[in-house]
């Protein structure tokens, strides 16, 4: 551990949070188990109409847990959920700790290469998947270990008589009608209810050393690693996360569920968070503007976790002033960094704080964070969390960098994994055996203790011998009203090895020209920083949680490149 005069940032909090707590040795389901004793009438759940308390959602996770011990689930064995936030995510995910087993979240977006590479790496010997994607999951199941097959439908938790007209959405909509049958090896989410009683048998848990969860990196460059989280990790940084929301009463909130479950930020923020605060989740199963906005003004959220791509549309909604999102009390972002206007724009439309933080899938995943109710610094990613250390880590030499020193940043908590599953030299590679984790990012803290990250430590342009951060450069860009969305990425250059690329999508009702824009940069940045090319798009590519995937631009432009050379 660093000493305590390393940790400036300390001085920064608040008289509630304190800089270390003790936390709970206990599995992580235990949250559950617990709320649905103390909160056993509040609502845990809303979906679609749809809702649900704490001590019926505890109840069918206890039938869950049940069944599938009875198919043959072991301790330590994986089972893969593939579905998006609904009631069954939550009831399956606690359910498999509950049994004994790891949790793999698994992209309901996946293709069948994806998902056959996730369940064969992983081993997983079960998978619960919407009937949807049971198609996806029947092609694949040869391929892999997976024994057994647990379908499940959106009708499943709607209300009557949602629940008799959305097979006919769903047939409409997908041009598709799933019909899988119970069999020995398939089995339907209303028979596990109808055939269990919840007497499932608790299983030793401890917690410092048994996983409870295989959480898969992007991919974005090579093969996803699973990233190997215990129960003691996810605990401690929901209890961190709790802290740093010392405003928020217990059993009194409710909580917008946008952020997807099988991500680890919406796992942490929304899910597991609720669990232990014993507060109403607001599921919504996927990111359509126009319905969160109705959710909003209609159910009230006090609680708004996002990343600045969902602020981004709802505020360029057309008909956002029609809604009262006057609940939202606090709003924490992650995935990419926030941009200051859209945090100044969005508070002013909803009264509450939107504060950025940050974080990774190795860590649980949240790290830092501006304070929601106290000094925050605009453009930083803020402080790091309770019992958290950080430093910045020099690039030429690996010794601590000084303050205002860029290089990389390096962490050190109860979070911080386990390692990468079946990848020890991966592992080595960004875990010291003294426990910190080299997180890839490049930044630097300055005399306050707060943290700013300049870039991915892969994503920094070379061009022309100068480096060239693309934040610095998307952050001058976001402050034209034209811009709606804007990401900056180093592409093949002949002459300067790397040259700029400015990929933007335009506000409604806006235009603005490359003469225009070149214009703008050329007079707020470094000559060697303005983009070269800049590229008009529709939309960017994005993952499920609303990061832009910068690397997979750069993929593109190499793929066209490389098509125009001569054979």
């Amino acid at each position: 551990m660093t000493k305590a005069f390393d940790r400036p940032w300390h001085k920064q909090y608040p008289v509630e949070i304190a800089p270390s707590f003790e936390y709970d040795q206990k599995p992580l389901h235990q949250y559950l188990i617990e709320s649905g004793d103390v909160y056993a009438d509040v609502k845990a759940l809303h979906f679609m109409g749809k809702e649900m308390t704490y001590s019926e959602v505890l109840y069918e996770t206890k039938q869950f847990a049940e069944y599938v011990q009875q198919l043959g689930l072991n301790k330590g064995d994986r089972v893969a959920i593939m579905l998006p936030n609904t009631p069954q995510s939550v009831i399956a995910y606690y359910g498999v700790l509950m049994a004994g087993g790891i949790v793999v979240q698994t992209n309901p977006l996946y293709m069948e290469r994806e998902l056959a590479y996730q369940l064969n790496d992983s081993g997983a010997k079960m998978i619960v998947c919407l009937d949807i994607l049971y198609p996806k999951v029947a092609s694949v199941k040869s391929e892999t270990e997976l024994e057994h097959v647990i379908i499940t439908g959106i009708k499943d938790y709607l209300p009557f008589p949602k629940n008799l007209l959305y097979p006919i959405i769903q047939k409409r909509q997908y041009a598709m009608v799933v019909k899988p049958e119970q069999s020995h090896d398939t089995h339907l989410w209303h028979h596990i209810l109808q055939h269990s009683s919840g007497d499932f048998t608790p299983v030793d848990i401890d917690p410092m050393e048994d996983l409870a969860l295989l959480q898969y990196t992007g991919g974005t460059t090579g093969y996803p690693k699973g990233v190997m989280l215990t129960h003691y990790n996810l605990v401690a940084n929901t209890q961190m996360a709790n802290n740093w929301l010392y405003k928020s009463k217990k059993g009194e909130q409710s909580v917008l569920g946008i952020l997807p479950f099988f991500h680890v930020y919406g796992m942490t923020a929304v899910m597991n968070l609720s669990v232990m605060m014993g507060t109403k989740m607001i599921l919504l199963p996927k990111f359509e503007p126009i319905d969160v906005l109705k959710t909003i003004d209609k159910q009230k959220p006090t609680l708004f976790p996002g990343a600045p791509t969902i602020y981004i549309a709802l505020l360029n909604h057309p008909k956002l002033k029609n809604y009262d999102l006057s609940s939202i009390e606090a709003c924490l972002s992650g995935s990419a960094p926030l941009p200051v206007d859209v945090q100044e724009k969005f508070e002013k439309v909803t009264g509450g704080k939107l504060v950025e933080g940050y974080g990774l899938t190795e860590t649980s995943p949240v790290t830092h964070s501006n304070l929601v109710w106290g000094k925050r610094v605009s453009g930083s990613i803020g402080i790091p969390y309770p019992d958290t250390d950080a430093k910045i880590v020099n690039l030429e030499d690996n010794d601590t960098a000084v303050i205002g020193e860029i290089g990389e940043i390096a962490i050190k908590g109860p979070q911080v994994m386990k390692g990468y599953w079946n990848r020890e030299d991966d592992t080595a590679d960004v875990l010291s055996e003294d426990g910190w984790f080299r997180t890839g990012d490049i930044g630097y803290m300055d005399e306050d203790g707060y943290f700013y990250v300049v870039d991915r430590k892969k994503d920094m342009i070379i061009a022309g011998g100068f480096n060239i951060y693309p934040r610095e450069v998307e952050e001058v860009l976001y402050e034209l009203d034209a811009i709606q969305e804007v990401v900056v990425a180093g592409i093949p250059d002949p002459y300067r090895g790397e040259t700029v690329k400015a990929y933007i999508v335009k506000r409604q009702d806006h235009e603005i020209s490359e003469e225009e824009l070149d214009a703008f940069c050329r007079k707020n940045m470094a000559a060697y920083k303005v983009p070269r090319k800049y590229e008009f798009r529709n939309e960017l590519p994005k993952t499920a949680v609303g990061k832009i995937l910068r690397r997979a631009l750069v993929d593109e432009e190499k793929k066209k490149q490389s098509e125009k050379e001569p054979v």
